[in-house]
């Protein structure tokens, strides 16, 4: 098996998440669920499991359903970067009190660093301010883009975020339609029935 894509091993699970962070709206099951089917078919996600701790092969698959986020907080399996190489990677819901539904669809940077050893320089932290890591960053933040693409047409949301630890860092609210002109991550902001991707710029 090819490490980046080994549950069983606890440094994959380590370093913070590379995200794709979707406001959904205003708590709602119906678009939750959607969400997550959409995001995790769109991926092509291999599998989907309650315990990243567990080796595929001793466990049973569950459901990809609300139900089974519920249950186990994230569900996880393995992906495909654009590079071709195998990672695991897992999703998880955060609903606020009073607030909206999130769904974070992530790649755990200690995975990501075995997949794409460029991604460690993240870890660590970027001397040239971030420019250098666009090299490696673009290729999968493009192709999360994607994934947010096809999660909008299939459910909607109010705003997508994309990068490194990206959840929580703004939200629809606050950026109130404004489009950043340098950016240190993604956006993807719906607009007239359709989605527009800023990509980072540093």
């Amino acid at each position: 098996m090819v490490e980046s894509a080994d549950f069983t091993l606890a440094d994959n699970w380590h370093g913070g998440f590379y995200e794709l962070a979707l406001e959904l709206g205003d708590t709602n099951d119906t678009r939750l669920e959607a969400a997550l089917r959409v995001l995790w078919s769109a991926a092509e996600v291999e599998g989907c499991y309650g315990n990243h701790q567990i080796a595929p092969s001793e466990q049973e698959r569950v459901p990809c359903s609300l139900m089974s986020l519920l249950r186990f907080g994230h569900l996880h399996g393995v992906v495909r970067l654009p590079n071709g190489a195998p990672v695991v990677c897992g999703v998880v819901a955060v609903r606020e009190d009073n607030g909206p539904d999130w769904l974070d669809f992530y790649l755990p940077l200690g995975a990501l660093g075995r997949a794409e050893p460029r991604s460690e320089e993240h870890m660590v932290g970027d001397p040239t301010g971030g420019s250098a890591s666009l090299t490696w960053r673009r290729p999968i933040d493009d192709w999360l883009a994607d994934l947010g693409a096809r999660v909008y047409d299939g459910a909607g949301f109010r705003l997508g975020l994309i990068g490194n630890e990206v959840s929580g860092q703004t939200d629809a609210a606050t950026l109130a339609g404004d489009r950043p002109t340098r950016r240190r991550i993604g956006y993807l902001i719906p607009a007239d029935g359709q989605v527009r991707y800023l990509p980072a710029t540093d």
